[in-house]
């Protein structure tokens, strides 16, 4: 296993390495953006080397403090953490399933190494999300909006956070949609220049992958459906459960309907973390 990591690893640097000064592009954009928005510029119609910022005006902000800093300190910065978190993230996954863990780094090698290439966004993110799974409810929300502010597929992972986690992440979206409107001339821009900018198939969103791991580790049971030999036996409990209700409607419609009513908004409260 350690050797299979191992000539991962090594790939992987390899590459880094061979790229040189032609890595970083997908982070000196927003570089460049956090300076362009700092100066009075328009961070959405760059001029220069830099491709455009796509992300929502109102996350401007928070680039700022990183990205006054010169470009190679930025970079190296920017770089360095990401491979700190991801070596934090995969010494966590490793010593509680090493085979497995090694097997989906073999599987994810290409895309981690395309973002530590370009320094797409998508594998600090992925990392947020690794991070948000040990934290407390309010920031596992606030994580979790975050990633979703800036790339929407994080949506996903909203079931795999706490249940009050869950809560929180909801809050904080409906903060992050106020403040979309608030800049919505702004944001109507920004949707503009996103489904204008060609880019190739993008392999490096697999990368999202790993930040299920927290969780598919702690819960291996979940997968159980992917084995064929479970597959019978989930058809007949879920036939079973069809024809419960079906009876219980032809009987009694109405208190069909009530009791499904109740089912779900426990099944709500539950899900948010409510209890009760």
């Amino acid at each position: 296993m350690m050797v299979i990591l191992g000539c991962v690893g090594g790939v992987v640097l390899a590459g880094l390495l061979a790229r040189g000064e032609a890595a970083g592009a997908d982070t000196r954009a927003y570089w460049a953006a956090g300076r362009l928005w700092l100066n009075g510029g328009d961070p959405y119609h760059p001029s220069g080397p830099f491709m455009p910022y796509v992300y929502s005006p109102w996350m401007l902000p928070f680039f700022v403090p990183w990205s006054v800093l010169p470009w190679d300190v930025a970079w190296f910065f920017w770089r360095g953490a990401t491979v700190i978190g991801l070596l934090w993230s995969i010494n966590w996954a490793y010593a509680r399933r090493p085979m497995t863990t090694a097997i989906l780094l073999v599987l994810l090698s290409f895309p981690m190494a395309a973002n530590l290439d370009t320094g797409n966004i998508n594998l600090p993110l992925t990392l947020l999300l690794f991070g948000a799974q040990f934290s407390r409810p309010a920031i596992t929300g606030l994580l979790w909006m975050v990633a979703v502010t800036i790339k929407w597929v994080p949506a996903v992972f909203l079931p795999f956070l706490s249940p009050r986690g869950r809560l929180w992440g909801l809050f904080w979206l409906a903060l992050g949609l106020l403040l979309t409107a608030l800049t919505l001339p702004q944001t109507l821009v920004q949707l503009e220049v996103l489904f204008s900018f060609q880019r190739p198939l993008r392999i490096d969103y697999l990368v999202f992958i790993w930040g299920i791991v927290p969780w598919a580790w702690r819960h291996p049971e979940a997968f159980r459906w992917l084995m064929p030999s479970k597959w019978p036996g989930a058809a007949q409990t879920g036939a079973t459960t069809v024809n419960l209700w079906r009876d219980h409607w032809k009987r009694r419609p109405a208190r069909t309907a009530e009791t499904l009513g109740r089912v779900m908004r426990a099944r709500v409260r539950a899900f948010l973390g409510l209890g009760g």
